[in-house]
């Protein structure tokens, strides 16, 4: 257990992140094939194995190795390998995983103008959704620090979901124009936050639904795709009418202002800014357990080998 978990509490967890009660605890395992009698057992795998890596930091939080382990399935092999990652993409893209702290005025920018959260419930099947929304004038913030809010909550969560979740979804307001800015002056960035999250970070992307879709949505889904998987690729939904995400995800875990009952979207905000405030010290202390290349048994890893050559992408996968 992190020292910082016991450090805020429960109180303004259960805020952030409803827990989930003992029924639906018992159906995560299920879906993540934890076990309860091997679970320590492939948890001191994982830790033996960062100790035999020259290039790897040599202890973790428990609870965030857990929650690597739940993203994958409790497969071993598949955690290493995001494991190595995770801790490689913090050292070969530091504009994504330097000066974290809601005090940097850049992603104080990125907060007063765009709404970016992970929703408190948890869908009938054990799902956490998470909503990008309301943007106002979103081609003056950086996309760097954009990432920098994203990557926080991330890594919040690895820090708070002490019994894991079946799965992400994900709302997109198609009204923000998200991307357009970003592909059109960050394409290098833009590569290098689809494979940072889809390749490092342990989450189960079950559903994407894009809302109040446009022109420009379109333009995007489909400049896109080719780098999706195809299980990725049909599990994207297009609503005209929130009628039809309500099919997906209840009302009862909706902000007020996409017709549910879970709150007010800027006070779901404060909620979060105020828990990842509250891990202002193990962000900066994360700034220095990274990989380091120079101690990799066999080739280093250079920017070609993580991203290809600049102005193309490759093949996305996801679980």
């Amino acid at each position: 257990m992190s020292k910082y978990i016991n450090q805020v509490g429960t109180k303004t967890t259960k805020m952030t992140l409803v827990i989930p009660n003992n029924k639906q605890q018992i159906y995560i395992r299920e879906t993540l094939n934890e076990d309860l009698n091997t679970r320590d057992r492939d948890l001191e795998a994982i830790k033996t194995w960062l100790r035999q890596e020259p290039h790897l930091p040599d202890t973790w939080d428990d609870i965030c190795l857990l929650n690597f382990l739940r993203g994958c399935s409790f497969s071993i092999e598949k955690c290493k390998r995001k494991l190595d990652m995770y801790f490689t993409m913090r050292a070969a893209v530091p504009e994504f995983f330097t000066n974290r702290t809601i005090m940097n005025p850049g992603i104080k920018d990125v907060i007063e103008k765009t709404n970016m959260i992970c929703l408190p419930g948890l869908t009938p099947d054990c799902k956490r959704v998470n909503i990008a929304c309301n943007a106002l004038a979103y081609e003056s913030i950086s996309f760097a620090d954009a990432t920098k809010l994203i990557t926080m909550i991330g890594d919040a969560r690895l820090l708070l979901e002490e019994h894991g979740v079946s799965g992400d979804v994900y709302i997109l307001d198609a009204e923000l124009q998200l991307l357009k800015p970003f592909i059109k002056n960050s394409p290098i960035l833009f590569k290098k936050f689809f494979i940072c999250v889809q390749e490092a970070y342990p989450v189960k992307i079950k559903e994407i639904h894009i809302i109040n879709p446009n022109s420009f949505a379109t333009i995007i889904l489909n400049a896109v795709r080719p780098f999706l998987s195809e299980k990725i690729r049909n599990r994207i939904h297009i609503h005209h009418t929130m009628d039809t995400l309500y099919k997906f995800v209840p009302k009862s875990m909706l902000p007020d202002e996409y017709g549910g009952t879970a709150g007010k979207l800027r006070d779901l905000k404060e909620n979060w800014l105020e828990k990842v405030n509250e891990f202002k010290e193990w962000f900066k202390e994360q700034e220095h357990v990274v990989a380091n290349e120079s101690r990799r048994i066999g080739h280093p890893l250079n920017s070609e080998d993580l991203f290809g050559i600049e102005g193309s992408f490759r093949q996305l996968t996801i679980d």
